[in-house]
């Protein structure tokens, strides 16, 4: 016969008690767990200016720092740069969690943008690379930076603009020990003026003029140039004497090459080899001596996966270790920041710190594009892909495999209109991961912008008999017959044919071609976009070539070309061994913990319902002078379990009648903030009180608000016009 165990057979007040006090230790134990995740250590933080290089006139330059101090030190420095039209600001939540985790941290506002004095320069070795060397002259004396051998200890890190700071003060100042580089540029001509024509021997030597040797990416250089002349987002801007000019702070020579270029639809300004080289880590990185992590966004149309890799074999050649990670984003999409962040640490952790494992040389990720949605944060879930041959071409590893595919479709002729007008729309700065979305689901009209008939060629591939992961640059030959005695300008494309006859155009990335005159008719090789794309079973790869394309410079005359495949017809298609190594964004042994935990407390406490006390109240704290208040959201911080920070310091206040919107890209942290407000989520820092009440899980004052939680409000089994009539009648 089975008996009940004793300990619930206690009767009375012991039994009651205990179980209370089993309860409250399981809560306190969670509560605790949760509290010693969550505290962030202490930082001091002060603001001063370092001086820059002088300007070519001796002109003095200020730059606008903060510094922040872990509670321990000495420690290891890092230096962070901003990206191309940011300030300091855009660092901070980052210097602060590098601080939080005992790193000495200076971040920056980079000459001739928002405080800081100085012209723009666009990261040239005399004046932005020179003043990272000032301002690692300024860590190397404080007391607070870790030094071995007597060397301090100094890293740098940044993205984009800042980026190619990172890289070109590393191969400049070998007191830096780390380097960490995302979504950079490799050589700014091959960036500004891309040539997809392989091999290089084929090129023509420059565009016309240019010291560049490709097609003027006009759409993007135009967007950067505006974006930097604007007032910085403190609302400061440098004297009205330069403010009001048309070249903004940039200086005189990098504004003269900007207004040159954009001048004229085949431009032919003087040469600015020696200007673009200045700035360019190509120049310098045969002196990169520093351990260096390298992160490119999948999704970005400025700066794509072909420099990183330029940058990859250029650091490698100099025996330097290198790191690769081909992440999700970029700057056509809302960039994963957060996994970015988490790798530098780790990396500066391995490089600086000597904690943690450090891959082999040449370690190379990627990541491949999810379909789920996080529950926790509402972001598409990516997996991190490692492929086990490391990064081809670089170290001892491999050449890529690849798969080769027959092409089939017979010669045909496309044209090009005067002025390049209508021009297919392939990706817009920014915007090409929108652009790529709404093509995907068929938003009408989207899908034929960035492929118009009178102006395409397609040769396509038979269905593939598996599925396929294209991991890099695919590459095809083609026969390009154009106009006597004028270049040639066209653009290739790799696009994925579904069974339905839907198009999609992987990362809304082409590749712009550029033969002189000279070259005529021909055989030349096309170097297809970088992507990381999933081909499954049964679609189709067409190569598509078009005339047009909104985002570079046309010629301005009508031309047409005849292209046909050449003889081998087929399409190279590289591929990787992979593993799966990191599926969406959750830590799962503190949630794995917490979820038992919270079994256990609500096991108990349901089995014994009736013997524990019988009232329970959510308690809050009323500040009396917000009593009057609707509500008050004051530096509200709320980061879930894998780091991803959905709001970080928001402050306002709702009066009373008023009504507030709050505006912001997806992921900016509105729906979040309103979840706190409804006491749905817990905040990880800060308050959001309702009428002076401070508001949490069940308080009483969450009786007075009432809300409607986001939700398409749609019938999914009605057409939309069915659901319009609807809410009409």
């Amino acid at each position: 016969m089975l008996r009940r165990p004793a300990w619930l057979s206690l009767r009375g007040h012991s039994r009651r008690w205990w179980l209370v006090a089993a309860v409250l230790v399981i809560a306190i134990a969670a509560a605790s767990a949760a509290t010693a995740l969550s505290q962030p250590a202490t930082v001091t933080e002060s603001d001063q200016f370092v001086a820059g290089t002088p300007e070519p006139d001796g002109a003095p330059v200020r730059l606008d720092t903060t510094l922040f101090l872990p509670a321990s030190t000495p420690a290891p420095a890092i230096l962070l740069a901003h990206g191309l039209g940011g300030t300091k600001v855009g660092m901070a939540a980052q210097a602060r969690a590098l601080a939080q985790h005992g790193y000495v941290v200076l971040i920056y506002t980079a000459r001739g943008f928002g405080n800081s004095g100085g012209l723009i320069h666009l990261d040239s070795q005399k004046y932005e690379v020179a003043d990272g060397s000032r301002l690692l002259d300024y860590l190397q004396q404080r007391p607070e930076v870790l030094r071995r051998g007597g060397a301090p200890v100094l890293g740098v890190a940044g993205s984009s603009y800042g980026g190619a700071l990172a890289l070109m003060l590393g191969a400049t100042d070998h007191r830096v020990s780390a380097v960490a580089a995302d979504i950079t540029w490799n050589n700014l001509s091959h960036a500004l003026f891309p040539n997809s024509v392989q091999p290089a021997s084929l090129r023509p030597t420059a565009a016309p003029g240019t010291g560049a040797d490709g097609v003027f990416k006009k759409l993007w250089a135009g967007y950067l140039f505006s974006v930097s002349v604007r007032p910085d987002a403190a609302g400061t801007s440098a004297s009205p004497a330069i403010t009001g000019s048309a070249c903004g702070r940039f200086a005189a020579d990098v504004c003269a090459f900007y207004q040159q270029i954009g001048q004229q639809p085949d431009p032919q300004p003087t040469d600015f080899t020696a200007l673009l080289a200045a700035s360019s880590p190509s120049s310098v990185l045969a002196g990169m001596r520093a351990p260096t992590l390298l992160t490119q966004g999948e999704q970005d149309s400025l700066f794509p996966l072909s420099e990183a890799d330029a940058n990859a074999r250029q650091i490698a050649a100099a025996g330097a270790p290198v790191q690769l990670r081909w992440r999700g984003g970029g700057h056509d999409a809302v960039s994963d920041s957060d996994q970015v962040n988490t790798w530098q640490q780790q990396f500066f952790d391995q490089r600086l710190r000597g904690q943690g494992t450090i891959p082999a040389d040449g370690g190379f990720l990627l990541t491949k594009r999810g379909s789920s949605i996080s529950a926790t944060n509402g972001r598409t879930v990516d997996e991190t892909l490692s492929a086990s041959d490391g990064y081809p071409g670089v170290a001892e590893h491999p050449a890529q495999p690849t798969r080769t595919l027959a092409l089939t479709g017979p010669a045909q002729n496309i044209s090009a209109p005067a002025g390049g007008n209508p021009a297919a729309v392939t990706s817009l700065p920014a915007l090409g991961q929108a652009l790529g979305a709404a093509a995907s689901v068929g938003v009408a009209g989207v899908s034929a912008l960035s492929s118009l008939p009178t102006q395409t060629a397609s040769f396509v591939t038979a269905p593939v008999d598996q599925a396929l992961t294209i991991t890099g640059s695919s590459r095809v030959s083609l026969d390009v017959s154009g106009p006597a005695g004028k270049p040639s300008t066209l653009f290739v494309s790799l696009r994925d044919i579904a069974p339905d006859a839907s198009v999609s155009l992987p990362a809304s990335l082409v590749a712009p071609v550029y033969l002189p005159a000279s070259a005529g008719a021909g055989t030349v090789s096309v170097q297809l976009p970088w992507i990381v794309a999933e081909i499954p079973t049964g679609h189709r790869l067409a190569v598509v070539v078009s005339t047009t394309d909104l985002g570079y410079a046309m010629p301005a005359d009508p031309r047409t070309y005849r292209v046909s495949l050449a003889a081998d017809s087929t399409v190279s298609v590289p591929t990787a061994v992979t593993t799966v190594i990191r599926s969406g964004n959750v830590i799962w042994w503190p949630v794995t913990a917490g979820i038992v935990l919270l079994l256990c407390a609500g096991y108990l406490g349901w089995r014994f319902r009736d013997r524990l006390p019988s009232r329970s109240r959510a308690v809050s704290h009323r500040d009396p002078e917000l009593a009057d208040v609707p509500v008050a959201v004051t530096d509200l911080v709320k980061e879930y379990a894998d780091g991803y920070r959905a709001v970080d310091g928001v402050t306002f206040r709702v009066e009373r009648g008023q009504v507030l919107g709050l505006l912001g890209p997806n992921g900016a942290g509105k729906t979040t903030t309103l979840r706190v407000l409804m006491g749905l989520i817990m905040p990880t820092r800060g308050s959001v009180r309702v009428f002076g009440e401070e508001v949490l899980p069940g308080a009483a004052v969450l009786s007075s608000l009432g809300a409607f939680v986001e939700g398409p409000g749609l019938l999914p089994h009605l057409s939309g016009r069915e659901n319009l009539r609807l809410y009409w009648a």
